[in-house]
């Protein structure tokens, strides 16, 4: 049974200088060896050696050390039937070997003695075979150029894997899937999907710059990045959408997940003599692959999650400059508004080059790669350096959005995410009562605790400063001077000003049923809890102080739910907890009758169980 399954003269196509890639071959394992680490190897790896057999041929081959625990665990074993998923074939110091990145052990089949009497595989002779014509029912061109002619008694039909197709000057393309460390002679057919600025970067061994890349074929995606005299050369060769051949040497290592969200082990390393193609063909280019979350569902996608979406250009703010408080280095900005079909919106960041030279008309449909969800009023995405974004992308989703809105979506109305309670999944497990935060105040380090409030202001102080004169360069928000003269001077930005933008510097009392605490609210959280903007407020209380003192007290009474953060601060030689809103929402009152419904519905007592009945 299990001989029928195998792929019989798989090893011997493989292998031929104009061989084919086959597809899923089914081998049988006939050794499992364990390699012994490398002398003097800084971080030691534990690597497998792995003969397998098609019944005519046999094969050293190398399990990469990302699937070590089908070995350990005890599930490959020899006498094994495998199906190989992702492989490519490697030279390394004069032998050929197949190097595995994801096998599957088909048990069915049992560990059966070894079928067949397979022989090592003589490459010598292998060389000088001539291609044969091809026999009917196998596929034509593929990876490696034409197929050789199979034995008719192979039980498994080798069949053609769709992908890069090679050309004369690039015969033997590589699929980015199968790319790995121990791959060395490869050239990849892909499309550049993004492409970041030049950034200097510096550290204690010296500085440079840097820029990424993410490439794109029919197989996956994979990231690459350039350094100093490389990046300078290759930066202006790489355009996003443009198809390129890429050719090692360029080194393969494993991705550095905190800088890529793309779903791949590796990432290239550009080097000196790293060949870059544009191709003279352009058609057929990879196609980018989405996977949308609807604008409307944004409330159930966890803070700080990777998303595709698509949607209606709706508004396009202008480029602003904001300072970053952990590198102090100024980054551009500009905020888009997007709408889609349910009837939702929601804000959009871009940054640096995008936001410079962004120039979409209003109305366009709009597709975005690689963006990260904030709960920065109540739900806002940002572009990430490795994401990218389509107008009017030839795909179904956007003809059926762009359909919906020339139909309905001009003259609809669109909810906001803005100052809507976070739901349950994202807000539910660190809500506390009042008395509880208090409780815990002896817990509080020098390092932050978040949690969540809902409360209701009972208490403004008002008889002291309520505001700061901020500077009104977009995001610098530092105090400026007032100089006597009618002028305000910004000691950061080196400017002076007629008059200054003021932020508040509100101290908040609020209460529920437990207890109250004062929280500390600056410029939005004011701004939603005074209902007017500190420059107003600062206004009123210079030209009318009983008008100012009855529009704080019209301020309380009102109910929100707080993103807190709470720490112990040192005050005067003495530590003192101090809690600051983060994020301010209103209540959802139909959301919230529905959790308590959801509450109550547990401590519901069926008729049967009842001691009434």
């Amino acid at each position: 049974m299990a001989d029928q399954v195998i792929t019989q003269g798989a090893i011997r196509s493989i292998f031929q200088p104009k061989g084919c890639f086959v597809e899923h071959p089914v081998l049988q394992c006939v050794q499992i060896k364990a390699m012994e680490p490398k002398q003097n190897e800084a971080n030691p790896v534990q690597r497998y050696r792995v003969v397998l057999s098609d019944v005519r041929n046999f094969i050293q081959t190398m399990l990469v050390p990302t699937i070590n625990e089908i070995i350990t665990s005890g599930k490959l074993r020899k006498g094994s039937i495998v199906r190989l998923l992702k492989y490519s074939p490697q030279q390394v110091k004069d032998k050929k070997i197949l190097i595995i990145t994801e096998l599957e052990v088909l048990d069915q089949y049992g560990e059966p003695d070894k079928i067949g009497t397979p022989e090592a595989l003589d490459f010598k002779d292998l060389m000088d075979e001539k291609p044969q014509p091809q026999p009917a029912g196998i596929s034509g061109s593929n990876f490696y150029g034409n197929k050789p002619a199979q034995p008719a008694q192979q039980q498994q039909t080798i069949a053609h894997r769709p992908g890069n197709q090679g050309t004369s000057t690039h015969p033997h393309l590589y699929p980015i899937e199968s790319l790995s460390p121990y791959a060395h002679k490869w050239t990849i057919r892909a499309r550049c999907t993004a492409k970041s600025e030049l950034i200097p970067w510096h550290n204690a061994r010296g500085e440079g710059k840097l820029f990424n890349v993410n490439l794109l074929d029919d197989t996956g995606e994979i990231r690459g990045t350039a350094f100093n005299d490389t990046a300078e050369k290759l930066y202006n060769i790489f355009e996003k959408d443009v198809v390129y051949y890429i050719s090692a040497p360029c080194r393969v290592t494993l991705a550095k997940k905190q800088f890529s969200k793309l779903s791949n082990d590796y990432e290239l390393q550009f080097e000196r003599d790293t060949e870059v193609e544009k191709a003279e063909d352009q058609e057929n280019a990879p196609q980018v692959r989405y996977n949308f979350t609807k604008i409307g569902d944004l409330d159930a996608v966890e803070k700080d999650t990777i998303i595709d979406t698509i949607g209606v250009l709706k508004e396009v703010g202008e480029v602003n400059t904001i300072t970053s408080k952990s590198t102090q280095k100024d980054h551009q900005k500009r905020d888009l508004t997007i709408a889609d079909d349910t009837q939702t919106s929601v804000k959009l960041t871009i940054w640096g080059a995008q936001a410079r030279s962004f120039d979409v008309p209003l109305d366009s449909v709009i597709a975005f790669k690689g963006v990260k969800v904030s709960d920065f009023g109540g739900r806002s995405l940002s572009l990430q350096s490795s994401g990218s974004m389509t107008v009017e992308p030839d795909i179904d989703e956007a003809h059926k959005l762009r359909g919906w809105y020339n139909a309905v979506g001009q003259n609809a109305s669109f909810s906001t995410h803005q100052n809507l309670a976070p739901s349950a999944g994202n807000a539910g497990n660190d809500t506390k009562l009042i008395a509880t935060v208090i409780e815990d105040e002896s817990y509080l380090q020098d390092t932050p605790t978040y949690f969540t409030l809902k409360a209701t202001v009972v208490f403004i102080k008002h008889n002291s400063t309520i505001a700061y004169p901020a500077c009104q360069t977009p995001g610098c928000n530092k105090k400026v001077i007032d100089e006597n003269q009618g002028e305000w001077w910004c000691e950061k930005c080196q400017v002076k000003w007629p008059r200054p933008e003021y932020r508040y510097i509100l101290s908040v009392n609020v209460a529920d049923h437990t207890g109250s605490l004062w929280l500390n609210a600056f410029d939005e959280a004011g701004r939603m809890i005074v209902g007017m903007s500190a420059n107003e407020a600062v206004a009123l209380k210079d030209e009318d102080e009983a008008k100012f003192a009855t529009v704080m007290q019209e301020a309380t009474c009102k109910t929100f739910s707080f993103k807190v953060r709470g720490k112990l601060e040192t005050y005067q030689n003495e530590p003192k907890p101090r809690y600051q809103i983060q994020n301010i929402y209103t209540l959802d009152y139909a959301r919230e009758a529905n959790k308590l419904a959801q509450i109550l519905k547990q401590y519901e007592i069926k008729d049967e169980n009842s001691l009434f009945v």
